[in-house]
């Protein structure tokens, strides 16, 4: 028996007067509760408590004792209150870990609304595309795209990231456009070298079937930001999220091409250091993003 319980099983010794009834309120039996205190006593070399037939009184030392353990138990319940006081409150600093392009284009807005709602919160929201080692940094949420590896992370689905093929309309102008996936063949492309397979586009068509399209052009770059920029340039045909290109869209720097053929779509997750006790200031959070990234949230100016 640890000594916190220790000192709560002795209390109850002698408020009760009893080591049966304190034993039964431990769930435990009265000799495991007699030995309990008589540990005690021997680790003090003291006698705490005059045993009789007719009960259990604290000694002149065992009152002094009780004393002073009923102000433990007392620290200890107010630690305990504090903790979960804390732990039900939204407030305290939330780290947040994001890549650049969701986060500048999706994540901001989101996390300054979030911020207006809650403004005992302040915020550290750090933009990478590199994997960011959630305990080592300090982490309290992710935000990740895509299959998520085994680990011991807790883990929350936020919604879908889905993607489309673009082109400026001066590219469409001088090459015309694709209107089956094998014509991609004869077209220059901006690739982006992170997640769509690289040279290698996978597309589903109007019938269903999954084709792997080998594509190659003139750039490549594992940033969003700058695909989007060659593609708006008339580099060639890109593929990108829609929270990407959605107002390239909206100004018509950039049209949809094969808009007839699927493309893969992520999963979007909220990860976290450990699925046990999760801070509220977590939870509440990846509520709000649930809330705001459910149905089609790409086509919503964030």
């Amino acid at each position: 028996m640890d000594r916190v319980t220790g000192v709560q099983l002795f209390i109850r010794v002698v408020e009760t007067g009893s080591f049966s009834k304190a034993a039964q309120e431990f769930g435990i039996t009265q000799p495991t509760a007699t030995k309990a205190v008589a540990e005690t006593e021997r680790r003090l070399g003291a006698r705490l408590l005059h045993r009789s037939t007719r009960g259990v009184t604290p000694t002149e030392i065992g009152a002094l004792y009780y004393d002073k353990c009923k102000l433990i138990a007392r620290e200890i319940d107010e630690a305990d209150n504090l903790a979960t006081l804390l732990q039900s409150r939204i407030g305290g600093t939330l780290r947040i870990s994001t890549s650049v392009a969701f986060g500048r284009r999706a994540m901001l807005p989101l996390v300054l609304r979030y911020m207006r709602e809650h403004p005992e919160v302040t915020v550290d929201l750090s933009f990478d595309d590199r994997y960011v080692n959630l305990v080592e940094q300090g982490v309290d949420l992710a935000i990740r795209m895509g299959r998520l590896a085994d680990s011991t992370l807790g883990a929350r689905y936020l919604g879908t990231n889905p993607w489309l093929m673009v082109a400026a309309p001066d590219y469409l102008a001088r090459h015309g456009a694709p209107l089956v996936a094998a014509d991609l063949a004869r077209h220059a492309c901006v690739i982006y070298s992170s997640v769509q397979g690289d040279d290698r586009w996978t597309l589903a068509t109007p019938a269903g079937e999954e084709q792997a399209v080998p594509v190659a052009g003139p750039m490549r770059s594992n940033n969003l930001t700058a695909v989007l920029a060659a593609t708006r340039a008339g580099m060639g045909l890109a593929v990108l999220p829609w929270y990407v290109a959605r107002e390239a869209l909206a100004d018509g720097s950039v049209c949809q091409v094969l808009a007839d053929h699927g493309l893969p779509a992520q999963d979007m997750h909220a990860v976290f250091p450990s699925p046990k006790l999760v801070p509220f200031k977590v939870t509440s959070f990846i509520a709000f993003l649930q809330r705001e990234l459910q149905g089609e949230w790409w086509r919503k100016d964030l």
